[in-house]
């Protein structure tokens, strides 16, 4: 058995970090739109309104039930059918957006019921319309908590944009993958891959820590 051949691994780098590029910028377009996505449906999903709540319900439990992949392939081969077209990377990118945004969307339902009950009846008190409650009131006790927990997401996501390869968009494993094929070597190019992912993960955790910690001062 060959070993690591630490030339070949130089050579295909400068492929690999551009597919890591596209992985990036997959992963935090997704998680930024997820994130925003996530606050709107848990708000919609806490409506008194039953006919506001209960679909939205069933739409976040029907996207937590059902697995990325499908999701993925029906934003890029079954919207097509309905006049949408989009890209493949457009395509990916929703995909893991919406697919997340179920979960963030759990995430922050958890922190908005975890504010008192008299923060709620404090703003009604004081003729605080809705937009503004959420804004100075309850969003900035309800974030900092789960913080963490949408930290983790993010980390899922990295981990999860391989799957775009189904439709086309040559992210890291896949270029990794064509690399192998064309090269007949596989032990560099997934090895670059691992460390990459591992790298990103870490630089990950490290910034949701920093937020973490920023919200604390603030709070302190």
């Amino acid at each position: 058995m060959e070993g690591f051949d630490w030339g070949f691994a130089l050579e295909i780098l400068p492929l690999l970090l551009e597919a890591a590029r596209i992985t990036v910028f997959a992963t935090v377009i997704g998680f930024a739109v997820a994130v925003v996505l996530g606050l709107v449906l848990a708000i919609l999903r806490m409506s008194r309104r039953w006919f506001i709540s209960v679909p939205v319900g069933a739409l976040i439990e029907f996207v937590r039930s059902t697995p990325l992949l499908i999701q993925i392939y029906f934003a890029f081969y079954v919207l097509p059918e309905f006049g949408i077209v989009l890209p493949a990377m457009v395509a990916g990118i929703a995909g893991l957006a919406l697919h997340y945004s179920a979960y963030t969307a759990e995430v922050y339902r958890a922190g908005l019921q975890g504010i008192r009950r008299g923060q709620w009846e404090a703003a009604v008190a004081l003729n605080l319309g809705p937009w503004t409650t959420y804004r100075d009131v309850v969003l900035p006790q309800a974030i900092p908590p789960v913080v963490p927990a949408l930290g983790n997401y993010l980390i899922a996501m990295f981990k999860d944009t391989p799957l775009l390869s189904a439709i086309a968009v040559v992210e890291l494993m896949q270029r990794a993958k064509i690399i192998g094929s064309d090269t007949f070597r596989y032990l560099e190019p997934i090895t670059l891959v691992g460390v990459f992912f591992l790298v990103m993960s870490l630089v990950s955790s490290a910034l949701v820590r920093r937020v973490e910690r920023r919200l604390a001062l603030r709070k302190g």
